[in-house]
């Protein structure tokens, strides 16, 4: 039965098909023609136009989510929460419909743990804001300053901004704005969220039974496996806990992250096993979504590829509805959004997503071809997406790619709760 659902990739909807078909087919023809003129393939950089953005953003640099089991704990004084004045910008959240900005759970959850100092879990501080300013700054250089694609002010009809609905994420947006337009602004700036139960901006093991069925067990079979198993009981026993239910190398890396970007004393051991831990975190992650795991995948990140793809088609769509596509959309995600993105579009270095990290899609249009390309950073760098024969990559081949992985809200909903019905079916 999944057979039958993936069969086919429906990549718009019905109504834009047959556009799209034909104008991809014209893309090919005029292709052909590029080539038969020189006998190679050659792309003038020089009459490409930027035509869209997307940058799908980690939060900046925070308080840890769970503290280590130690005699001697950090410090998180609240002065680390300081907001600096030129991060400040004025924003609304609302839901995805415009409306009354939904009851954040993880919020709540996080305000019940207090750290050593008085500061909360996973709470954005200045240094965390200072890094998302930058990297607003940095977006400013290039797409305001380089590229005149960007107005120098926040424009609404121009940008579109969601988030998911945790402080953290919110005011590293606002950071990120701010650096990006100079608080300058033409209009209201609108941060869209959506609830927990519905969130596709992260792998949402609460809402997707079928992945939470899927990767059940696996963090803690990854604990065994040969050298992480090794390298866990170094840490512990360095640290002087055996408390192996709440110490894991993701819990170590969330802490010697955290302390490390806040020049905080950390424990010597945590310090002198930081790669160790960064590798294993890696590991760990790795054993719980599996690359070779397509259906994982699938539920882990499809429906947030759908919505980055479709943000894709609308823009190359070449009867657009008027006022429908941004020049700009910015997703304020989390490093266990980044690490299935990268995943899937071949581009992970094995390296955990730091504080402040960005994945940017960039769509161009050939002047004279009308053909489309996507271009693909990470950091700042160019990257070399799976499918395609090089960085500036066929809008077709890109999509290709992505839509492996990606998945409507129906069929996210359908493999989700399939495994689901299925296992009451045999209960019965």
């Amino acid at each position: 039965m999944i057979t039958g659902v993936f069969g086919m990739r429906v990549w718009a909807p019905v109504g834009a098909l047959t556009s799209l078909a034909y104008f991809f087919h014209r893309q090919r023809v005029a292709l052909a023609e590029l080539r038969a003129a020189d006998g190679q393939r050659t792309i003038d950089r020089s009459l490409l136009e930027l035509k869209m953005v997307q940058v799908v953003f980690r939060h900046g640099a925070r308080s840890p989510l769970k503290a280590l089991p130690l005699e001697e704990q950090v410090e998180w004084n609240p002065q680390l929460l300081e907001v600096p004045p030129h991060t400040q910008f004025d924003y609304t959240v609302t839901n995805l419909a415009g409306g009354p900005k939904p009851h954040s759970s993880y919020d709540s959850h996080y305000r019940k743990t207090t750290l050593k100092g008085g500061m909360f879990a996973g709470q954005l501080t200045k240094v965390g804001m200072e890094q998302m300013f930058a990297l607003g700054e940095r977006l400013r250089k290039k797409y305001v300053d380089t590229i005149p694609f960007l107005s120098p002010s926040f424009k609404p009809q121009e940008v579109f901004v969601r988030s998911t609905n945790m402080y953290r994420n919110l005011e590293s947006t606002r950071c990120l704005l701010a650096g990006l337009f100079q608080r300058e602004k033409e209009g209201s700036i609108i941060i869209h969220t959506d609830e927990a139960s519905s969130e596709v901006l992260y792998p949402n093991y609460q809402n997707c039974w079928g992945l939470r069925q899927r990767t059940r067990g696996r963090k803690e079979a990854a604990a065994l496996q040969p050298g992480i198993s090794e390298d866990l009981k170094k840490v512990r026993e360095g640290m002087g806990t055996d408390r192996s239910e709440e110490v894991d190398f993701l819990v170590l890396l969330d802490n010697v992250a955290a302390e490390q970007v806040h020049n905080l004393p950390s424990c010597p051991m945590l310090k002198r096993f930081a790669q160790v831990i960064e590798q294993r975190a890696v590991d760990t992650a790795l054993c719980i979504l599996q690359q070779e795991d397509r259906e994982g995948l699938q539920m882990a990140v499809g429906p947030f590829l759908h919505v980055l793809e479709n943000n894709l088609l609308k823009a190359a769509d070449p009867a657009p509805p008027p006022n429908k596509t941004r020049k700009l959309y910015l997703y304020a995600a989390h490093d266990v959004t980044l690490m299935p993105l990268l995943m899937v579009l071949g581009t992970f270095d094995h390296k955990w997503p730091p504080f402040a990290a960005d994945l940017t899609i960039e769509l161009y249009q050939h002047q004279e071809s009308k053909e489309w390309f996507v271009q693909l950073y990470y950091h700042g760098e160019e990257q070399l997406p799976r499918g395609c024969p090089d960085k500036l990559c066929p809008l077709e081949k890109f999509l290709n790619t992505v839509s492996l992985y990606s998945l409507s809200p129906e069929k996210y909903h359908m493999l989700c709760s399939q495994a689901q019905e299925l296992e009451l079916g045999n209960e019965e």
